[in-house]
């Protein structure tokens, strides 16, 4: 760690020696030398807080391409999903390698798709539809289905129980998926996901 701090300590005095000879070698008046030196100060105070927070700096970029395109931010296993114009958080999810969009609902039970997306991307399907679930739309009549594979970014779940609608476009994941992970939970207007 000494030897670190030496180091660049010694960089730091080259560049400043770099920097001062290469003023006082201009036969300039003192005021404008300052100046320079100024710039000179800010051009590698600058360098030095972009080389600092390279890192932070990432996430940000990260975070500004996830506001204007909706696609969440996978940081390591964690995912970031970010909140939807319409206050909701929607998620592309791989069913079976398969892209799908789903509203992410905290108050469904299970995880749900509807039947022509079930069968577009081959989910096994009981031809039973005998069981009625409550929605925030209503009463539905739903099939008992299981995907093989449920990936959303570098979480991925198999042999997932779903059920299977009638209705159009209700795509929902729901809690027996939440469950399933480490942690979850809404951060401002971030969901974030962990396996």
């Amino acid at each position: 760690m000494t030897n670190d701090w030496m180091l660049g300590g010694v960089y730091l005095l080259l560049a400043m020696a770099i920097v001062v000879s290469a003023l006082l070698t201009r036969r300039e008046p003192i005021a404008k030398l300052l100046k320079m030196a100024l710039a000179w100060i800010a051009i590698f105070g600058a360098g030095f807080v972009l080389f600092a927070f390279r890192d932070d700096l990432t996430m940000v970029g990260d975070r500004l391409k996830s506001e204007v395109t909706g696609a969440p931010i996978e940081a390591g296993t964690e995912v970031r999903v970010p909140m939807a114009i319409d206050g909701h958080f929607w998620v592309e999810v791989e069913v079976n390698g398969t892209p799908v969009n789903f509203l992410v609902d905290s108050g469904a039970t299970m995880t749900t798709i509807d039947r022509q997306t079930a069968e577009e991307v081959g989910l096994a399907v009981s031809d039973r539809r005998d069981q009625r679930v409550r929605t925030g739309n209503g009463i539905v009549t739903v099939s008992r289905g299981r995907a093989d594979t449920l990936r959303l970014g570098p979480i991925e779940r198999q042999n997932m129980q779903m059920h299977v609608a009638d209705e159009p476009g209700l795509n929902v994941i729901g809690m027996n998926y939440l469950s399933s992970l480490s942690r979850w939970g809404v951060e401002g207007r971030w969901l974030v996901l962990e396996p």
